[in-house]
């Protein structure tokens, strides 16, 4: 197990990310780590099929990530695909095709198995605690719960509800209306009764959200609030307050006035206001008191899986 190089590849309805390791005296050491914005799902989503256009982005993006493989002399690979691959009538076609001209195999995953992840990854780089928490991952194609704490998952639930979904169905003008944030409010309204259901019985405190958009959440309040968050620091805590100002600088401005806020990154820049509103429908609708914000998530949980594995082989 010393020495060997794992490479485990996420192919998100939006983000594509790769992320390399080796073991070294049972310590993991990071080799390489990138994130390509693809948009696999974008055109296509909401139809339930991935375009032509978005195919050729994801094959010239594997076969990137194939050569940083080979460059780096990696001795296993593993490549999950999530909601966009999952729900579209081509999606095994594409995985099939990526197999053939790669050597990748990507394996689809159900929304069950990616909250699985999600939660080990989020595990993996803080300690949860004894107290109840609510993991939010929000993807482009859709969004994942788990309610737990460090040594249980008490809930977890997949809902066909990302990013680049909301956007296609509520974003119809730039800034978003406030109509259309009521009308997305009441959708969520809707397809959240089982998340409300099960806040109801088992009461988590804080919110971790995991990676993505909190990413970029985090990356405005440190340049926001430099005295108060630290970018180096790998847990943070958002104070709500600070949400809310943010969350006031989000909306009601333009894709380009949104590139101008900085800690913004282009990679978010489309999706950012809807899962704002998401972000803020969670806090008020379950009344969590905190904000805590993961850098890890399915890849890294995956690759706590494929690294148990590998070790018992």
């Amino acid at each position: 197990m010393d020495n060997q190089r794992t490479a485990v590849i996420d192919l998100g309805t939006n983000t594509w990310h790769l992320l390399i390791v080796r073991v070294v005296n049972h310590q993991i050491e990071v080799l390489h780590k990138e994130k390509m914005a693809v948009g696999i799902g974008r055109g296509g989503i909401s139809k339930g099929f991935i375009t032509e256009e978005a195919q050729k982005r994801g094959f010239e993006a594997i076969g990137y990530f194939k050569r940083v493989i080979n460059d780096l002399k990696v001795d296993n690979i593993y490549a999950t695909a999530t909601s966009a691959m999952r729900n579209a009538k081509n999606g095994q076609e594409i995985a099939d095709e990526i197999l053939d001209r790669f050597g990748i195999k990507v394996e689809i995953i159900d929304g069950d198995k990616e909250a699985e992840y999600i939660y080990h990854g989020v595990k993996s780089a803080l300690y949860i605690g004894d107290d109840r928490s609510l993991i939010l991952d929000i993807g482009g194609g859709s969004v994942e719960f788990i309610i737990c704490n460090e040594d249980n998952i008490f809930w977890k639930q997949s809902f066909e509800i990302g990013g680049q979904r909301l956007v296609d169905m509520f974003q119809s003008s730039d800034p978003m209306s406030e109509s259309n944030i009521n009308e997305l409010r009441n959708y969520l309204d809707i397809m959240l009764a089982p998340l409300i259901d099960a806040c109801e019985k088992y009461h988590p405190v804080v919110l971790i959200g995991a990676s993505g958009s909190f990413d970029t959440l985090n990356d405005i309040s440190c340049e926001k609030f430099p005295l108060k968050y630290n970018k180096i620091k790998a847990d943070l805590w958002l104070d709500l307050d600070d949400f809310e100002e943010i969350y006031r600088g989000l909306i009601g401005k333009s894709r380009e006035e949104r590139l101008q806020i900085p800690g913004m990154i282009p990679l978010r820049v489309d999706m950012i206001v809807v899962a704002v509103v998401l972000i803020k429908y969670v806090l008020n609708t379950l009344e969590l008191g905190k904000i805590r914000i993961s850098p890890a998530s399915l890849k890294e949980g995956l690759l706590q899986e494929v690294l148990v594995k590998e070790e018992s082989k």
